[in-house]
C-alpha cells in the first residue's frame, strides 16, 4: 500500500477519537466483491478444506491453476508455514497437488514479514485460473490529505513493491483526484489508462471501465483503500484485476453490515479483540512495560518518556474518559496475560476520569488476580487524595509517584 500517502499507522488511528481498525478481508471475498461491480478477475474457487480444494481444482482445465493461502498479510508468497511449506502461493498441476498442499496450509500458521514470527492462521485457501499477464499495473483508491479527498493512484509498474517504485522512480507514480460525488468521467479513466500505456483501444476501454467502477466500490462501500497490484493486460488484450486488497473504515460499520459480517478474528490479535468487547482502545506491542493510561494523548506521551528513559512499552492502552472498575480490572487481566509484560505503569490524569475509579480498579485486580508484576501508579486530577489514600489502604505493593520522569524511570528500571 502506498504508505507516502496514506500515513495512517496503528498507533495514529488509535489516537483518533475512539479506537479504528480498518477492517481488512480476505482476497477471496475481495474477488467476490469485485466481481459484484462487473469487476473483471481470473475465476477462483475459495477452499476450506483440502477436498474442497480437491474438487475446485478439477474444475480448471488442463492448464492448472494456482493456489494462494487465505491470510491477512502481505509477502504470502514469501512466507513459510509452520508445517515446513515454503510459500503461501504455488502453481498446481493437478487436483491431487492441490489437495496436498491445501492440507499444508489450512490449519498452519503462515510467517511472513509482516506477520512476526509467531504468523497467523491460514483457515482458507483460494484457486484461481493461470492467466499471464503480458503486462502488470497498479492501482488504488484512497483518500489523500494533501488533496482533501479521494484519489486513484496508478502504475505502470505494478506486480512489485510500489513504495520502492514511488521512492527511486516518483515520475511512475501516476495520483489522479476523484470528485467525490460525480467519480472519474470516462474521458479522464480513458486518459489515465493511455498515460498509462494499455495498448489496444479495447484494453483502454475495459481499465477505464475498471478504474470507474472500482471508484464507486470505494464510494458505496466507505473503503478506506482499494488496492489491486496487480492489475493484469493478458496477451489476448483483456484487462484482469489479479490480486486485491481491501480496506475499510471502522465508522462505516452500522451502514455496511454485510462487509463487517466478513470480519475474520482469527487474524486479528486476540488481547486486542478482547479489549474492543470492553471498548478499551489497546494495540499490542514488543517491549516489556505495559501501559495503562486514560486519554490517546496522554499514552503516547506515556510511550515517549517510557522510550525515553530506555524502555519499551509493551502496549498502547487507553480506557478512555468512561472507564469503571471492572473495564480496569479487564485492563489488567489483558496487560498480564502478555508473559513479555516485567512492570506496567499506570498514568491517569483524572478530568473526566475519576483517580478513585481507578484506584479501585487497580486495587480489585491486584488482589484477584495475584500480582507479581511491579506496579508503578502515578495518580492527577479528579480525586487524586482519596485515591491515593485507597491504595495506601490496600496494603498491596503499589509504587505511587507523583513525578512523570521518575515514574517512568522506575517503570523501566523495574522491568529490566
Amino acid at each position: 500500500m502506498l504508505a507516502s500517502l496514506r500515513k495512517a499507522g496503528s498507533l495514529a488511528r488509535a489516537a483518533s477519537a475512539g479506537q479504528r481498525r480498518f477492517l481488512s478481508i480476505h482476497e477471496y471475498q475481495s474477488v467476490n466483491l469485485l466481481n459484484s461491480y462487473g469487476i473483471p478477475t481470473p475465476r477462483s474457487i475459495a477452499a476450506k478444506t483440502p477436498q474442497e480444494a480437491y474438487e475446485a481444482a478439477k474444475q480448471f482445465d488442463s492448464t492448472g491453476c494456482v493456489i494462494k493461502a487465505q491470510v491477512l498479510a502481505g509477502g504470502r508468497g514469501k512466507g513459510h508455514f509452520d508445517t515446513g511449506l515454503q510459500g503461501g502461493v504455488h502453481l498446481v498441476e493437478s487436483p491431487e497437488q492441490a489437495k496436498d498442499y491445501a492440507s499444508k496450509m489450512i490449519g498452519s500458521k503462515l510467517i511472513t514479514k509482516q506477520t512476526g514470527a509467531a504468523g497467523r492462521i491460514c483457515n482458507a485457501v483460494m484457486l484461481a485460473e493461470r492467466r499471464d499477464p503480458s503486462h502488470e499495473y497498479y492501482v488504488a483508491v484512497l483518500n489523500d490529505r494533501s488533496v482533501g479527498g479521494p484519489v486513484l493512484v496508478a502504475s505502470a509498474q505494478g506486480g512489485m513493491n510500489i513504495e520502492e517504485v514511488a521512492a527511486n522512480d516518483p515520475g511512475a507514480i501516476i495520483t489522479t483526484p476523484i470528485n467525490f460525488e460525480k467519480g472519474l468521467s470516462q474521458s479522464e479513466a480513458l486518459d489515465l489508462a493511455k498515460k498509462l500505456g494499455f495498448k489496444s483501444e479495447g484494453a483502454q476501454s475495459e481499465a477505464a471501465d475498471i478504474f470507474i467502477r472500482l471508484y464507486q466500490i470505494f464510494k458505496d462501500k466507505d473503503a478506506t483503500q482499494i488496492e489491486i497490484n496487480p492489475l493484469g493486460e493478458t496477451s489476448d488484450g483483456h484487462v484482469l484485476c489479479m490480486d486485491a486488497k481491501f480496506g475499510f473504515d471502522d465508522n462505516a460499520e452500522f451502514r455496511q453490515k454485510d462487509i463487517f459480517a466478513l470480519r475474520d478474528i482469527s487474524q486479528e490479535e486476540p488481547s486486542e479483540v478482547e479489549a474492543q468487547k470492553f471498548g478499551l482502545n489497546f494495540i499490542k506491542l514488543d517491549g516489556s512495560i505495559g501501559c495503562l493510561v486514560n486519554g490517546a494523548g496522554l499514552a503516547m506521551a506515556t510511550m515517549d518518556v517510557l522510550a525515553l528513559h530506555g524502555g519499551n512499552p509493551a502496549n498502547f492502552l487507553d480506557v478512555g474518559g468512561g472507564a469503571t472498575p471492572e473495564t480496569v480490572k479487564k485492563a489488567f487481566e489483558i496487560l498480564v496475560s502478555d508473559p513479555k509484560v516485567k512492570s506496567i505503569f499506570i498514568n491517569i490524569f483524572g478530568g473526566i476520569m475519576r483517580c478513585d475509579y481507578i484506584a479501585e480498579g487497580v486495587i480489585n485486580a491486584a488482589k484477584e488476580l495475584s500480582l507479581t508484576v511491579p506496579l508503578i501508579v502515578r495518580l492527577k486530577g479528579t480525586k487524586e487524595a482519596e485515591a491515593k489514600e485507597m491504595i495506601r489502604q490496600s496494603g498491596l505493593k503499589i509504587i505511587p509517584f507523583d513525578d512523570l520522569d521518575e515514574a517512568a524511570h522506575n517503570a523501566v528500571k523495574l522491568a529490566i
